[in-house]
């Protein structure tokens, strides 16, 4: 299958590459011409336009994927296609866009019969190899047209166990990709999924911060302990806990929180926090390095 990828970048790059591994032709657009020769040596189809662009896509319904920054730059863009295309071409933005910009952006695409697609995208800088997940929405005729493209972006099956009684759902599901609902229920399950994503980190770094400070001399000296935080990372790596009491109290939890957080510059916390950011979508951070005590000031390039 033709298609065209518009922005080049760790996960644009990536991803054009993972569909030529699977056989698909791509048509490329960045502003940096680097990045487009790069892929043409690949095997892809430099354009050095949004024009040139359409008219190197010669299958038709075309498709274009924009795999830009959320915003302006995204928002200019597919306006612009919209100028281009014909009707029953597609557009699919895999940034993470606002999912109420789909819903609208959708609707003035379809006053010209432009379908648009929505395509929240998680792999982040190991997607080439290990495939991406995808929250996809939109019109039905559009997405199931695109199949082809998705499946080959997916990770597939992969090796965990499968999930008992799964005959009667979506088969994409299991996959790693699903047709989320309309237009914008793409983006929205995929906000939510960043949401849980960094709330899990924030609490692994607060409670890691926790257990880092327990040696702390405003404690008295029989409470203090020092504790071996890359022994309990790995004691816990295996082990599943629950928690056995919840007491919610947001605000007062939050005013002390804040106090504490007044005394500190980069918190143990924050620098965990940083290296799972990294883990997570390869995102590279210049903070300092998780010092082994408190006041340490080796610094390390991001």
């Amino acid at each position: 299958m033709q298609i065209g990828i518009i922005g080049l970048g760790r996960m644009g790059g990536n991803i054009t590459r993972r569909l030529m591994k699977a056989g698909h032709k791509c048509v490329v657009f960045d502003v940096n011409a680097k990045a487009r020769e790069g892929l043409a040596k690949d095997g892809a189809v430099d354009a050095g336009a949004l024009e040139d662009m359409v008219k190197k896509l010669s299958e038709k319904p075309r498709a274009l994927w924009v795999m830009l920054p959320a915003g302006k730059i995204t928002e200019d863009t597919v306006k612009h296609l919209g100028g281009l295309l014909e009707p029953d071409d597609i557009i699919i933005d895999g940034g993470n866009s606002f999912y109420k910009d789909d819903i609208r952006r959708a609707k003035e695409l379809a006053a010209k019969r432009i379908r648009y697609v929505d395509c929240g995208t998680s792999g982040g800088v190991w997607g080439l190899e290990r495939g991406y997940c995808m929250m996809i929405g939109g019109p039905k005729d559009a997405v199931d047209h695109l199949d082809p493209i998705f499946s080959a972006l997916a990770p597939g099956l992969g090796n965990i166990p499968r999930t008992p009684d799964r005959g009667k759902g979506d088969p994409r599901a299991e996959q790693g990709y699903i047709h989320a609902g309309p237009s914008g229920a793409g983006h929205f399950v995929k906000m939510v999924h960043n949401g849980i994503e960094y709330g899990l980190m924030q609490a692994y770094a607060e409670g890691f911060d926790i257990l880092r400070n327990k040696d702390s001399k405003d404690l008295p000296a029989a409470e203090r302990f020092t504790l071996n935080m890359p022994d309990i990372a790995e004691v816990w790596r295996p082990v599943e806990a629950a928690i056995e009491e919840s007491v919610p109290a947001n605000v007062l939890t939050t005013a002390l929180y804040t106090r504490f957080r007044s005394r500190q510059d980069h918190t143990y916390g924050e620098k965990m926090l940083s290296a799972m950011r990294f883990g997570f979508g390869g995102h590279v951070e210049g903070a300092e390095t998780m010092d082994p005590k408190p006041g340490a000031t080796a610094k390390t390039k991001g």
